[in-house]
């Protein structure tokens, strides 16, 4: 049964103070570290989404036993007992990571490292998306990975692998990440150079569990193994709410006039927070208060005001720090006065789509005009969508920015192909409507 999505013009300001799902970058990463840690580790606020479950059950399949207590649709504590870094049991059948590129590029570094064959496999739309860029350097590492022309289904065979010395062109956190995991199976140090910013929650919860990575300006070293082979310690670790989901209630409480919320309990690792320099930049109000650390990464509550934005130009270093919330981001432009343009963020041409053409033909459809350019676009603002049927190609955040954009238009908005917001922020239309907007599920 297809889900669809109806989002009414939002007349009255978006009001409240709400808790948005944890991060699925550092969910996708606990469960994978945990299941090779040597003891029981403990994770809070883990993210039940369509990726992040896609991993957990394949950790399982692996041979994992994990505990799972359901405190609510979008938070789950979970009790995982590591099986050390050689403990996971061969698969009996292909690993199904769905949707999740994040999940397959770093378990192909873990799985490259063990005795026995697998196969990575997953949805059609995840075997579109390249996997050369881990392939390659894994091979590198003496890896035996076969891949279809360079994407999934990824076979694995047993090698032995080695440390190598490895500069990204662009800097990528999965590609990094892939390679540091392989890393903890290889003979000799690894080095990854990063020509920029890049997320670096591998490297923190690495270090969290004992392992010593260093990072000295652009390069990120995982030392030889001792003698015996890396122990991971279990973890202890609250995940964060992820930037990536509160981007969509901050844009769209910075668009709908006279509206006030807080978000609480956010992550602020800086290399995630691209979207919050955005919108500073554009002359959002935002608050950042009640600051702490826990597991290593730095939180803080959110609280964002409507204001009168203007147009802004973005590239570089704060891309990567937000690649992920551009497209919730283009819809903000259309409400900011001038020309607002993004340049070398290609990375959103190889996505669940690609993210810059198909966003720019449904925000048309919204009477919007996006301007594609290669490496990213520009929209001149502010213009009053009007609504429109649209769909979110089966890609969650093109189906949420779309649902934010309908809150400022003229008429009904309908997002088509809506289930797919599920793959990471279960109950975001429910976590809206408690601000007050105007959406509601559709079952056709």
């Amino acid at each position: 049964m297809s889900k669809q999505l109806l989002v009414r013009p939002q007349k009255t300001p978006l009001k409240g103070v709400i808790s948005v799902p944890g991060d699925k970058s550092i969910s996708h990463r606990a469960v994978m570290l945990a299941s090779l840690a040597e003891g029981t580790s403990v994770i809070h606020r883990w993210l039940p989404a369509g990726d992040t479950l896609a991993t957990l059950q394949i950790a399982q399949d692996l041979g994992v036993n994990i505990k799972i207590d359901k405190r609510s649709e979008v938070a789950w504590d979970l009790t995982i007992e590591g099986r050390g870094l050689h403990g996971w049991e061969p698969p009996k059948k292909p690993l199904d990571c769905q949707n999740a590129g994040t999940g397959m590029r770093l378990l192909a570094g873990l799985l490259a490292g063990q005795s026995f064959p697998s196969v990575l496999d997953g949805s059609e739309q995840l075997r579109k998306r390249p996997m050369r860029r881990i392939t390659d350097p894994l091979s590198a590492m003496g890896a035996n990975i076969v891949s279809e022309n360079g994407r999934s289904p990824l076979t694995i065979s047993p090698s032995q692998l080695n440390g190598i010395e490895y500069r990204m062109n662009v800097a990528s956190a999965q590609v990094k990440s892939a390679i540091l995991l392989a890393g903890l199976y290889a003979s000799g140090e690894t080095r990854v150079y990063q020509p920029g910013p890049a997320r670096d929650h591998t490297e923190r919860m690495l270090q969290a569990m004992g392992v010593p990575v260093r990072t000295e300006g652009s390069w990120i070293t995982l030392p030889e193994a001792p003698e015996g082979g890396w122990c991971l310690r279990p973890l202890d670790l609250t995940v964060p709410a992820d930037p990536s989901s509160a981007a969509f209630p901050l844009v769209a409480a910075a668009i709908v006039p006279h509206s006030e919320i807080t978000i609480a309990g956010v992550g602020l690792n800086e290399t995630r927070t691209g979207i919050l320099d955005m919108l500073q930049a554009m002359g959002a109000e935002l608050r950042v208060h009640n600051e702490h650390v826990s597991g290593g990464e730095r939180l803080g509550d959110l609280t964002v005001s409507f204001s009168e934005l203007h147009s802004i130009d973005v590239n570089g270093d704060t891309v990567v720090r937000g690649i992920d919330e551009l497209p919730v981001w283009a819809v903000a432009t259309t409400q900011a006065a001038g020309v607002s343009q993004v340049s070398d963020a290609a990375e959103l041409r190889v996505k669940e789509v690609d993210r810059i053409s198909v966003l720019a033909g449904e925000l048309r459809k919204l009477g919007v005009e996006m301007i594609e350019s290669p490496d990213g676009f520009s929209v001149e603002g502010p213009i009053r969508p009007f609504g429109n049927e649209v769909d979110s190609h089966d890609d969650h955040r093109l189906g949420m920015s779309l649902a934010v954009a309908g809150l400022v238009t003229h008429g009904l908005t309908l997002v088509h192909d809506a289930g797919c917001i599920a793959d990471s922020f279960p109950g975001f239309v429910e976590m809206m409507q408690s601000l007050g907007a105007k959406m509601e599920w559709i079952e056709q």
